[in-house]
């Protein structure tokens, strides 16, 4: 498949998501229109403050030095290249495929030449919905919002 039916591909799906996060009262992650995109404080945060930062990316002394705590995701993950994966950023801003953090939470690492386990070990999985949403900010420019 051609980059360009790829990246079209890519943004369809990221409009499809956004569509079908809204909620009814236009409040949701996206309300449909653009209008409300996923924030980093507001919908990001709250997911990876949940799932990721006890025992694992928060503290003094998170793994691999990626600590997903509040005021300090951004600086640890955009732009930041993968321990494990060099080539490329843990997020990459507008790209979510791109980003290696996405490809940890879907489990996906290896089809891009990644290693270790799905995200977060030993916890559950992220939901889709969840996924979907870290997707839908990234691809919105992964924003310090």
């Amino acid at each position: 498949m051609s980059t360009h039916l790829v990246r079209a591909a890519c943004v369809l799906t990221v409009l499809g998501l956004a569509v079908a996060c809204g909620g009814d009262d236009g409040t949701g992650p996206d309300n449909g229109n653009g209008d409300n995109p996923p924030t980093l404080s507001g919908d990001v945060q709250p997911i990876l403050t949940a799932n990721c930062t006890t025992g694992c990316h928060g503290g003094t002394q998170p793994i691999l030095g990626q600590n997903l705590s509040e005021g300090q995701t951004i600086a640890t993950t955009v732009n930041v290249a993968s321990t494990e994966l060099n080539t490329m950023d843990r997020i990459e801003p507008g790209d979510p495929d791109n980003s290696y953090l996405v490809h940890k939470i879907q489990g996906t690492q290896a089809s891009v030449g990644g290693t270790g386990e799905r995200m977060p070990l030993n916890r559950d999985e992220l939901t889709q919905e969840q996924i979907d949403i870290i997707r839908a900010w990234i691809a919105d420019g992964a924003n310090d919002n």
